[in-house]
Formats: structure tokens, C-alpha cells, sequence
């Protein structure tokens, strides 16, 4: 299991790299196109989500079609959750507990490279969520089939901030999760 752990932070690692190495090589060909957001609108299942997947596969270390994303917004913060589709699928489950688990600790010390590294950007609410980030608690948990990071805060500022940055995964993800708190 520890090797595995080793194997899958270190592909992620490398992963990470190549991907802003990419970034800042990266030439946008359809930036010219006068007809790109059209054809991005006709398209059912556009361009920018399949490469936010492909880009999802790598930095989280499971298949975004084989499991279920949900961003939950709550008065005092929200939860990223994410549940294998199918109970049999143990390598999902267990890859996302380990993500998850790491991720909860990569936002409690500011560290939001993996969802940059996802989006191609830095999603909204990062700067203020790492700005603020000793007034916001991360906690991971287990749940059937999956796991969830809930993020809690009592600071208005840090508590809108991480309603933004779930917005932006909600839409990002096409997750249909509800923008407003409950």
C-alpha cells in the first residue's frame, strides 16, 4: 500500500510538471477562429470538458467517467465530494479516498496546484482561499463508495471565497449541484 501511495504522489508529481510545462508552451489554435464559441455551443459534450476530464484523470489519479463529482455549498463553507459508479470498483475507491485525503491537506497549507493544474487556470476563490487559509478548516471523511473534503469556516470573506471556488467546479465539472448554500 505505502509503495503504491509512493507511486501514484509521484505520477501525480510528474504529471503536475508536464502539465505546466505544457501551459506555458501551450499556443491556443482556435483563439483565431471566429467560429470557435459557436462550435463549442453546437457540440453536446464541448472540447474544454473533455480535456478539464483528461486533465482530471491525471492530476487526481482516477477516470472522471467512472466516478461522480458533487460540490456542496453550505452557509459556513461546503463539501467536495466524489463517489465511485460503481461499489465493485475498488481501485476508484481507493483512489479517491487517498486524493481526497491529500487534498484536504494541500488546501489546509495553501497548496491548490492539483485544481489549477485541472482547470488550466486558477479557479476563482484561490487567491483569497490561501490569503485566508488560517481561517478555514478542511476535514476528509469517508463515505459509501467514496470520500468528501468538508471545508468550514466562521470568516465571511473565507466563506465566500470558497462558495466562488465551488461555483467554478460545479460549472467546470457540469456537476448540476446547486449554486446556492444550504
Amino acid at each position: 500500500m505505502k509503495r503504491m501511495v509512493t507511486a501514484m504522489l509521484l505520477t501525480m508529481a510528474i504529471n503536475l510538471g508536464v502539465a505546466a510545462q505544457n501551459a506555458a508552451d501551450k499556443h491556443d489554435d482556435m483563439k483565431d477562429c471566429p467560429m470557435h464559441a459557436k462550435h463549442q455551443a453546437v457540440s453536446g459534450h464541448s472540447h474544454g470538458k473533455q480535456e478539464l476530464d483528461k486533465r482530471g484523470d491525471q492530476g487526481m489519479g482516477f477516470s472522471q467517467e467512472k466516478t461522480t463529482h458533487h460540490f456542496l455549498l453550505f452557509k459556513d463553507g461546503g463539501a467536495i465530494q466524489v463517489t465511485a459508479n460503481s461499489a465493485e470498483d475498488r481501485d476508484s475507491l481507493e483512489a479517491i479516498r487517498m486524493h481526497l485525503g491529500h487534498i484536504a491537506q494541500a488546501f489546509q497549507s495553501g497548496d491548490f496546484s492539483i485544481p489549477m493544474f485541472v482547470h488550466d487556470q486558477a479557479p476563482p476563490g484561490v487567491p483569497e482561499m490561501t490569503k485566508l487559509k488560517e481561517h478555514i478548516h478542511y476535514k476528509y471523511e469517508s463515505v459509501e463508495n467514496g470520500g468528501r473534503v468538508l471545508i468550514s469556516s466562521d470568516n465571511p470573506a473565507a466563506i465566500a471565497a470558497v462558495h466562488e471556488f465551488l461555483k467554478f467546479q460545479i460549472t467546470g465539472h457540469q456537476t448540476g449541484d446547486a449554486l446556492e448554500a444550504k
